[in-house]
Parts: structure tokens; sequence; C-alpha cells
């Protein structure tokens, strides 16, 4: 990819699908920079997310490594529920060697919607899926067998993760049989559940402090994330 991609990434136009980000030539939270170029010169542009979904993720991200709140900034993880269930939708980026080493399927969760992820809820007991910005935490053997935990950093969208047992799991529905099927992916109770051949490759990389974004194109979202606020408040439009 050309190495013009790396300027443009924060100067992509406003939209309700990605807010804009133009950061300020003195705006030190470019800690990643060579790994962001070295990603974006050598990452298959066929797998990577869209540029304003990388962009903000990115973004937040490197805000949170500044707050302390992420503790293994090698590694990125991606969804983008704008995207159909029978989409492959999550991406797990190094960025530090620049590879994207997973692109799969994920679920949302039954009270989202059928192929579309539609309503997203904090509430227990909702089995709707969250939206925002998480750091993973420890894992555990469950009902799904290797599990990760999740922490919420944005309150009121996902803060009541831990409280509704939102983790990523291995699941038999996330699959192209499943698809094939049932003409949608299977749905979790808001957990993003993976392919269960993949499920413990994924947990064992990202697990311990890693950031993960779970976008959606949702104003009710965009609107009151915190994070996408102090991203706004840093940036100059």
């Amino acid at each position: 990819m050309n190495i013009l991609l790396i300027n443009l990434l924060f100067l992509l136009p406003a939209s309700l699908t990605g807010p804009q980000v133009i950061v300020e030539d003195s705006l030190s939270i470019s800690s990643l920079t060579f790994e962001k170029a070295i990603f974006l010169q050598q990452a298959d542009s066929s797998e990577l997310p869209p540029l304003h979904l990388l962009q903000t993720a990115l973004a937040g991200y490197e805000i949170l490594v500044k707050d302390n709140l992420i503790s293994r900034p090698e590694v990125i993880t991606i969804i983008d529920f704008s995207l159909q269930s029978d989409r492959e939708r999550l991406w797990v980026v190094d960025l530090k060697q620049g590879k994207v080493l997973f692109h799969c399927l994920v679920s949302h969760g039954r009270n989202s919607g059928e192929l579309m992820a539609e309503n997203f809820s904090n509430i227990p007991g909702s089995n709707e899926s969250s939206p925002g910005f998480y750091v993973t935490s420890e894992t555990y053997i469950g009902k799904h067998g290797l599990s990760l935990a999740l922490d919420g950093l944005e309150t009121g969208i996902n803060d009541k993760a831990r409280q509704r047992s939102i983790v990523i799991h291995g699941a038999d529905y996330v699959s192209d049989d499943f698809i094939r099927s049932h003409g949608r992916l299977g749905r979790s109770l808001g957990c993003p559940a993976v392919p269960v051949e993949l499920s413990e490759e994924i947990i064992k990389t990202i697990k311990g402090g890693s950031c993960l974004f779970i976008y959606v194109p949702k104003e009710s979202y965009i609107s009151n994330s915190n994070i996408i606020s102090k991203i706004n408040s840093i940036t100059k439009i």
C-alpha cells in the first residue's frame, strides 16, 4: 500500500460511519506511528478493516495506552458490527509486526438483530451486544471451554460487561455451515463469540490487557462515547 495512506488515515471526511479525526501536529499520541506505517505498508489491503474504522480504533487505542489502561499495546482487536453477520467482521492486528493475525466471523447478541446487529444495550439480561472500547482480561474454563473476560471502558455503554458475563468464547454456531443452513450467523447472549477452531488461539493471542473495539454506526454510540469525545477534543475539525 502507498505510504500516502499513512497521512490520509487521519484526514477522512466526517460521517456517522466514522467521526472525523484530524490529529494536530503538536499532539504526541503517535507513539506507534512507525508500527502503523509498517502495518499499512505490509498488510494485504484485502484483509484490512475499512479505513474509517481503523482510524477510529487506532486513535482511541492510543488514548487508552496514554491513560495506562492498556498493558499489551502490541495487538488490537477490531469488530465491525456495521457488517452483516455472514461477513468476516473481526480482525486481530499485530501492530508491531504489521500483520493481520486473524480475520474471521463473530457473533452478535440474539436481541441485537437477525442478520444485522441493530440494537445495543448495557443492561443485564438484555441479550444484546454492547459497542465501544474494552480491555481484555483473564481467561477461564466455562461451558464454552476456554473463555476470555472483558472489561468495558465506556460508562453507560459497556461498563457492565463483567456483570453481564460478556466474554469471548468459541461457539459452533459461528461457522459457514450455520450460515448455509440458516442464512445468517448464530447469535449469542451478547458475547462476541468466534469460531470454535480459532477460539483458543485468538484468546491466547489477545488475553491479559489488549484493546478490543466493537464499532457500531449508531449516533447513540458515537455521541455518547467518552472515548470518541476525547478523540474529538484533541483534534481540530
